[in-house]
């Protein structure tokens, strides 16, 4: 099971990297947006820190993601953005790959933060 939970970690940690570094180098093409998403990619556009702020943290988040020791952290520095993924894909893109990418990448956090459960029980007494 330390290997699965190691395989599965590594790609889900692998995956936010390059997502985050994409936020920086833009090296991945993106499908045409509805016109409700391009609302939603203007808005952002005009908060100049906020797509530089959610790839530090895509990054950071992925790094600690893929260590052991520092995979309880991970799982809570990238439940905000993923809870933000599985917001607009479910409820703006509605594409049935991206949901069934998202649906499990939000299971794959929540098993590691419940995992984890023992480490987080500091920060809540």
């Amino acid at each position: 099971m330390k290997i699965v939970k190691f395989i599965v970690s590594l790609l889900f940690g692998l995956m936010f990297i390059n997502a985050g570094l994409n936020k920086f180098l833009n090296y991945m093409p993106m499908e045409k947006p509805t016109p409700e998403q391009m609302k939603i990619f203007t808005a952002f556009g005009e908060i100049s820190w906020l797509m530089p702020l959610v790839g530090a943290v895509e990054v950071i988040g992925g790094l600690l993601f893929i260590f052991p020791k520092t995979r309880a952290l991970g799982a809570i520095v990238i439940l905000p953005v993923m809870v933000g993924i599985v917001a607009h894909i479910f409820t703006l893109d509605k594409s049935t790959s991206g949901m069934s990418i998202a649906g499990i990448m939000f299971l794959i956090n929540l098993w590691m933060i419940i995992d984890n459960k023992e480490k987080y029980k500091a920060l809540v007494k």
